[in-house]
């Protein structure tokens, strides 16, 4: 797919998101201020294409941590509405607006975190030949209840097959999803457990 027609995707599905939002995003602001307190959006440091650092923007769904009060892990620092706001994934609204800007497409893989880049493989460094996106391949086939290594697989093939058909897919099966609210986490982890490095050969 040329970078335009991928372009034009982008605006057409995340412009209109993003507008027709922005009620919800006023509410779930809201309800983040008063239940958990500022700052109400959850800020990082991202990978995009080529590996090219940029700040993602999501809602904040976990307290800040504080050892004192046993708040450590993911796992204790999530709270019921943020439960909630991931379940439903109104917490990636926000990001729509890193769609926008350009850092993001609506479909490719994840970004994930900067530390990790130094931990890819060769071939599993592969996922940021293209833009990262707010849906993709992995993510309609098991989002976190599957491997790093089945993750990165699909990530992979996603740069070797993209095109505007297979885009269309993956954002339909995405909305499916939503709904079903499936693969939110891996067990026992409020995500993903972090990634340390593959120990499986490149393919």
């Amino acid at each position: 797919m040329s970078y335009r027609g991928k372009r034009a995707l982008d605006l057409l599905v995340a412009g209109p998101a993003l507008v027709l939002s922005l009620p919800v995003q006023a509410i779930t602001a809201i309800a983040i201020r008063i239940k958990l307190g500022r700052p109400v959006l959850f800020r990082q440091a991202r990978p995009g294409l080529n590996g090219e650092v940029f700040e993602m923007l999501k809602f904040r769904t976990m307290l800040l941590p504080d050892p004192e009060r046993g708040l450590v892990t993911d796992a204790d620092r999530m709270t019921r509405l943020g439960a909630f706001l991931r379940s439903t994934s109104i917490d990636e609204l926000p990001t729509l607006w890193n769609i926008v800007r350009g850092d993001l497409s609506v479909v490719g893989p994840r970004p994930l975190l900067v530390q990790y880049l130094e931990r890819y493989s060769p071939h599993q460094a592969r996922r940021h030949e293209v833009r990262p996106g707010l849906t993709g391949l992995a993510q309609v086939n098991g989002r976190n209840a599957i491997s790093w290594n089945e993750k990165f697989a699909y990530d992979v093939e996603y740069v070797d097959k993209h095109d505007l058909a297979l885009d269309v897919r993956i954002i339909l099966r995405t909305a499916l999803q939503v709904l079903r609210r499936d693969g939110i986490s891996a067990g026992g982890e409020a995500t993903m457990p972090e990634f340390m490095g593959s120990t499986v050969p490149d393919a």
